[in-house]
């Protein structure tokens, strides 16, 4: 996630694994060459089951808002928008055979992207070839950027390789005397978390930051005694975990149970959790995690968006849900501004469009290199006096950074 398996989340009642979400639209807005009882059509494929289910259910929740949102408002081009979404059950064959169904067989309108680079890279190869533009929330590693694709737009403010720019310009940054120089590294062997973290070790070794320990652990490891081991006798400052959720807890309990005491923490996903506090034993002091989304963010679609989140969902929205809800701003936009939304070569247009234009959305404003990588970078938060808070960059913090890392 940003692939992220981010939270444990609230439980709403989303049931089949086909969901189709019609909702009536007000008349009005600009008229396509479709009827405006026609309803524009918007294909997905997502992990409702599998090892991807928790956040792929909140990139859901995140289409279903932007959805009811927009028909609140009169649709898209005076029509309504209907979600067809599919179950993936997080498997690769699996998503390349939901979106070649929804193009080819469904003839849906419209096609945006799953959650997981895992699922992302090959579910833009089938929209590729039918020439269809591909917008999606989480495909951040560095691999979703060298495929080629001319039609692919990651919706976020920054890929994985770059979430911890902030981080890095602060660390080198800080006098000699109280800069680390030395680093452990742990990561999960996976595009998105490895991205992260060794992103943010390029630039430290850059830096003169020495690696003393590089670990590579599978996805489905729990037992996490002898990496901590290795990091804990090699008295790094600073730990990486190229983390999601459940693997980053249990990394964190373990080299709490070593005492062991780094002058920096910095895991990907897991300490944005609700349930990361807890999980840890609320020693969460000085833990530092990217975002690229805060619901406290000014900018007016997410104003907007967090209240009526929370109105449909009883709960504020999260970064997965508001990168989904960002992926359908990116295509509104370019429908609204090409005036078509079919398969054929309305699609053409509205991936020039993309390409070319910025869309301001509830992450702020976003545009694209050639690649389709956004040309931003992700916020630092920092868990201070009990809540998590951004710190970095220095013109959107909500509380200073805390350096050394208080003992936990």
């Amino acid at each position: 996630m940003s692939t992220r398996l981010t939270k444990k989340r609230w439980a709403t009642a989303l049931g089949a694994t086909v969901a189709t979400l019609a909702l009536a639209a007000c008349s009005g807005g600009e008229q396509g060459s479709a009827s405006t009882d026609d309803p524009i059509v918007v294909g997905i494929s997502l992990p409702l089951t599998g090892d991807f289910s928790e956040p792929g259910k909140g990139v859901q929740r995140g289409y279903q808002a932007w959805a009811k949102i927009v028909n609140e408002k009169g649709g898209l081009l005076g029509r309504p928008v209907e979600l067809k979404i599919l179950d993936d059950q997080s498997n690769a064959d699996r998503v390349v055979s939901d979106y070649e169904q929804l193009i080819g067989q469904d003839q849906v309108d419209v096609v945006v992207g799953p959650f997981s680079t895992r699922l992302v890279v090959p579910a833009a190869r089938v929209a590729e070839e039918y020439g269809m533009l591909f917008v999606e929330p989480a495909g951040a590693a560095k691999e979703v950027f060298e495929q080629g694709f001319k039609n692919l737009f990651y919706a976020a403010p920054a890929v994985a390789n770059d979430h911890y720019n902030h981080l890095a310009e602060y660390i080198l940054g800080l006098p000699a005397g109280q800069r680390p120089t030395t680093a452990a590294y742990a990561a999960m062997d996976d595009p998105f978390a490895q991205g992260t973290a060794y992103g943010l070790k390029e630039k430290l070794e850059a830096g003169g930051i020495r690696t003393v320990v590089d670990e590579v652990y599978p996805p489905n490891t729990t037992e996490f005694s002898g990496i901590a081991a290795k990091i804990a006798s090699s008295k790094a400052d600073i730990v990486v975990g190229g983390s999601q959720y459940q693997d980053g807890v249990n990394l964190i309990v373990a080299l709490q149970q070593l005492a062991y005491q780094p002058k920096l923490a910095a895991f990907s996903t897991a300490p944005t959790s609700p349930e990361f506090a807890a999980a840890i034993g609320n020693k969460t002091e000085g833990i530092l995690a990217p975002t690229g989304y805060t619901q406290q963010a000014p900018y007016p679609s997410n104003v907007e968006f967090v209240e009526k989140y929370t109105t449909q969902f009883g709960t504020p929205p999260e970064e997965d849900e508001a990168n989904a809800y960002t992926t359908g701003q990116v295509v509104a936009a370019a429908i609204t501004a090409v005036g078509c939304a079919e398969q054929g070569d309305c699609q053409r247009k509205l991936i020039e469009w993309v390409r070319g234009n910025t869309v301001e959305t509830v992450v702020g404003p976003l545009s694209w290199d050639a690649t389709g990588k956004p040309k931003g970078a992700h916020m630092i938060q920092q868990w201070v006096g009990g809540e998590i808070q951004i710190v970095l960059p220095g013109d959107a913090k909500e509380a200073d950074i805390v350096y050394p890392k208080p003992a936990w």
